[in-house]
């Protein structure tokens, strides 16, 4: 049993002062007054040192796990080894679940990537679904991203999905002209990332893209129905005009990724989908692919989830960020990392929010004199998972 106080304590609802949270077992037991804290004297004390109390991390959109296992597009290290390398760095970022983002791609140049392999995707997907019954640090998820022309991984995403190994699926369109490419100069760029291509080379490319064979509706809303059987809430990624937003919700989307333009963004509330951007795109001041501005949407209110994406400290700081120098509400901030995630895939009845009842994942957030967030303890599952001490000499 752990009473967790002298810390403000971020709820569903607000930032509460004074209280204390009590932590038996798995779960979050009692959220008490301080001046009670003395009534559970079996309890270990954890001193928040007047810092934030608040839900663990939950994030939805990351290929972080990628750059861990192929730190070079033709290298590849063990898996395993890779989750639990990965783990050490996400917790100490406040990620208590993670939702593995592993991109589903055809052959195509993308696929030059090692990781990217069909085989090595296979792999890593087995990886994560074997972390549920060994020791681990944090929860491993499967966020599957399904490019919409690989016709011949159709069968596989469906096999994964079938046994239980996937937990959130997108549908994805890299298909230059459109979507995050729609500006073809940055998919030039991007592939010459990937490869060394000459101008003609990339023409031919772009070409071939444009023309390949690819999922139709009808094809996704299959795949669509057999996910949400299964309760795995479905995603549109890269969202670029409001009658793609208005035809995957036909087949049961609930998610809008990193919506392109502030119409669509907009729109996708209207429509009651559950909107995403990417973290790094509130700390770097806009979109790194020339799109829709995060802090533009938040301050319209048309973005209301934040990703780490592929930079898992992102979360922390873009929170503190969009209040200290935008001037959002801190304990909203908040909920776009914790409840708001947590609610779009369908996991709010256990995570997501410090209430009696649900599992205890809770970080202490204090701040150095300059205003830096430390992130000083976490709890994972009711268990204490790691403390760390800043010092000063």
């Amino acid at each position: 049993m752990y009473v967790i106080h002298n810390g403000n304590i971020i709820t569903e609802n607000e930032i509460l002062e004074g209280f204390a949270v009590v932590v038996e077992g798995e779960f979050i037991q009692d959220i008490i007054p301080q001046e009670d804290v003395m009534r559970f004297p079996e309890a270990n004390r954890i001193d928040a040192g007047g810092g934030l109390i608040s839900p663990g991390f939950i994030d939805i959109h990351s290929d972080y796990i990628e750059t861990i296992a192929s730190p070079r597009p033709s290298c590849m290290m063990d898996f395993d080894i890779s989750l639990r390398e990965a783990e050490k760095v996400l917790i100490s970022h406040g990620i208590t679940t993670m939702f593995h983002s592993l991109s589903f791609y055809g052959e195509d140049v993308f696929t030059q990537k090692t990781m990217h392999h069909p085989n090595n995707i296979q792999r890593m997907i087995d990886a994560i679904h074997s972390t549920h019954g060994n020791l681990h640090l944090i929860r491993h998820r499967l966020h599957a991203r399904f490019e919409i022309d690989n016709m011949d991984g159709v069968a596989s995403l469906v096999r994964n999905i079938e046994d239980d190994k996937v937990h959130l699926l997108s549908f994805m369109d890299h298909t230059p002209g459109q979507g995050q490419y729609r500006n073809l100069e940055v998919y030039r760029e991007t592939l010459k990332g990937y490869r060394d291509l000459s101008d003609s080379d990339i023409n031919v490319l772009i070409a071939e893209r444009q023309t390949t064979e690819s999922l139709t509706t009808e094809n996704m809303k299959e795949i669509a129905e057999i996910a949400t059987e299964k309760g795995i809430a479905i995603a549109s990624h890269d969202d670029d005009n409001v009658q793609k937003l208005e035809l995957v919700k036909t087949f049961g989307t609930t998610i809008s990724e990193f919506p392109i333009t502030l119409e669509v963004a907009k729109r996708a509330k209207e429509l009651g989908l559950h909107t995403i951007a990417g973290a790094p795109n509130v700390l770097l001041g806009g979109s790194h692919s020339g799109n829709l501005s995060a802090t533009e949407a938040i301050d319209h209110g048309c973005i209301d989830i934040l990703c780490s994406d592929y930079y898992p400290a992102g979360l922390l700081h873009a929170v503190f960020a969009l209040h200290e120098q935008y001037g959002n509400d801190l304990h909203q901030m908040f909920m776009m990392v914790t409840l708001n995630p947590a609610k779009a895939v369908r996991i709010d009845d256990e995570l997501g929010s410090i209430k009696i009842g649900k599992k205890a994942d809770l970080l202490i957030i204090e701040k150095m004199d300059d205003g830096y967030p430390m992130l000083t303890t976490t709890i994972v599952n009711g268990m204490l998972t790691t403390k760390t001490n800043y010092r000063t000499n």
